[in-house]
């Protein structure tokens, strides 16, 4: 069993416990969390990362809101489905070729936030060109 490990941004401009959110949409995403797996402990969350248990109950609220995650009194949180897409299966050597252009990305004196920018305005390129096309992503 996989046990997410939630980093905050300090800088983000998104909330903290907006943050966890998606955090756990991406494991859920790419595979590294799936239906019956255990969201770790509120207690924990708040421990290790040094905020409001608050916080972390109002996250796991917001999974259960959107049918991602279901509390179980006494027992915990468990992810009560995927959003992994059929893509899943490709997604390992993918990962694998993006880890080597991220090293290379490294290697060339981008920063985390030139990645992140790079990537995002690629994306934004690329479905507006789709639009444009008729076509769709």
């Amino acid at each position: 069993m996989l046990v997410i490990e939630f980093v905050l941004d300090g800088r983000s401009k998104t909330n903290t416990y907006l943050q966890l959110v998606e955090q756990v949409k991406q494991a859920l995403r790419v595979g590294l969390l799936g239906p019956g797996d255990q969201l770790p402990k509120v207690r924990d969350v708040a421990q290790s990362l040094a905020i409001n248990p608050n916080t972390v109950l109002k996250a796991y609220r917001e999974l259960e809101i959107e049918g991602l995650a279901q509390g179980r009194p006494g027992v915990g949180t468990f992810v009560t489905r995927t959003l992994a897409g059929d893509s899943l299966a490709n997604q390992a050597d993918l990962r694998l070729e993006f880890l080597a252009w991220l090293r290379k990305a490294q290697a060339a004196g981008l920063t985390d936030e030139d990645v992140s920018a790079l990537v995002d305005t690629t994306i934004r390129a690329v479905r507006q060109a789709d639009a444009l096309q008729g076509g769709f992503s």
